[in-house]
């Protein structure tokens, strides 16, 4: 497979990491190979390769923070941005993996579009596209025959869309109802320990799980991206985000936290996909719940099935080689489909 791959922070370079790590292993065992032809960055610079650029080089320039000490070699290009790559070069696959957009998915959005109709399947660890525009993208690849997969949208490398989509394919899913957002969960983990909101929350930024401004998480707007996706991809709804009741953790107390662990409750974000809509909002889970047991970064889902009942996936929700899996599982997908 040629990729072309939009993004090289943490999650760009975790892939190229596995890829230059096991692409041995990956050949021999499942006649899987892949090169990277080309990356656009919007701070490090742009490489295309015809034939493939050298992915431990990519990685040394990357820690400098640009691409300009990567090697010469004809017909290395470094002027072609995604539009170039797409219309221009050589690949099969886009991988998108640039930084979420959840107020219009641009210019992820666009550029999925194109590769589509230059006939690239594509491969998304970027919210955006899929949150805000599924319906389309799917038309889209079902009429051209193409792959659309975006398994690290959801949580990461752990296989929920995998599991719902493949593996439950026979079942009907009542409901998709889950912790998405290992920021939160970890603030309510700690609270319970005796921290105070504001403490958590600075812990929380000291460790790298929340940002500078932790808005789209403490809010619920980063799982209620994850609701449109499930929400959209499992029960053919064309939801928005007016759609969705969104509520997140900003005005649970200390006090809260404590009076429902008296009653034999915690508190969790709990995100909800449903055939008829969905929502976000603080929560108080009895114990006997399996996503009461969830604690600290870690992410789960609960798939409400007609067949098998209800079945709880638990698993990292982020990082750098765990979101990096993520891609690699559905460019295998797609070589196993096609």
């Amino acid at each position: 497979m040629k990729l072309i791959l939009i993004g090289f922070g943490a999650v760009g370079q975790g892939f190229a990491e596995i890829l230059l790590e096991h692409g041995d292993a990956l050949q021999a065992r499942h006649d899987f190979s892949a090169h990277i032809v080309g990356v656009v960055t919007a701070s490090k610079g742009n490489l295309y390769h015809p034939a493939g650029l050298d992915i431990a080089q990519l990685l040394r320039t990357a820690e400098t923070g640009s691409f300009s000490d990567y090697p010469e070699s004809e017909p290395l290009r470094r002027d072609w941005d995604a539009n170039d790559m797409i219309l221009r070069g050589s690949a099969d696959v886009l991988l998108e993996a640039s930084p979420t957009n959840l107020e219009t998915a641009q210019p992820a959005l666009a550029t999925c579009h194109l590769a589509l109709d230059q006939g690239l399947h594509i491969v998304l660890a970027n919210k955006g596209p899929v949150a805000l525009d599924y319906g389309c993208l799917r038309e889209k690849a079902d009429a051209k025959g193409l792959h659309m997969r975006y398994e690290a949208t959801v949580m990461a490398g752990t296989p929920t869309m995998h599991l719902a989509e493949d593996a439950l394919a026979g079942c009907a899913i009542r409901s998709a109802r889950g912790i998405l957002n290992g920021t939160t969960n970890y603030i309510l983990t700690q609270m319970e320990t005796g921290m105070t909101y504001a403490d958590a929350l600075a812990q929380a930024q000291d460790l790298g799980y929340a940002e500078t401004d932790p808005t789209a998480d403490v809010e619920g707007w980063d799982a209620a991206g994850k609701v449109l996706i499930l929400a959209n991809a499992l029960f053919g709804n064309s939801l928005t985000m007016n759609d969705l009741d969104v509520q997140g953790i900003t005005d649970i107390s200390s006090e809260d936290i404590d009076r429902a662990r008296q009653s034999g409750h915690r508190y969790k974000l709990i995100a909800e996909a449903r055939p008829d809509g969905g929502a976000v909002s603080p929560q108080q889970l009895p114990m006997s719940d399996p996503l009461a047991s969830v604690g600290g970064s870690t992410n789960a889902i609960t798939l409400d099935t007609d067949l098998l009942g209800k079945i709880t996936l638990i698993g990292a929700g982020a990082g750098k080689l765990e979101t990096g899996y993520a891609l690699l599982s559905d460019l295998m997908a797609i070589q196993r489909a096609t």
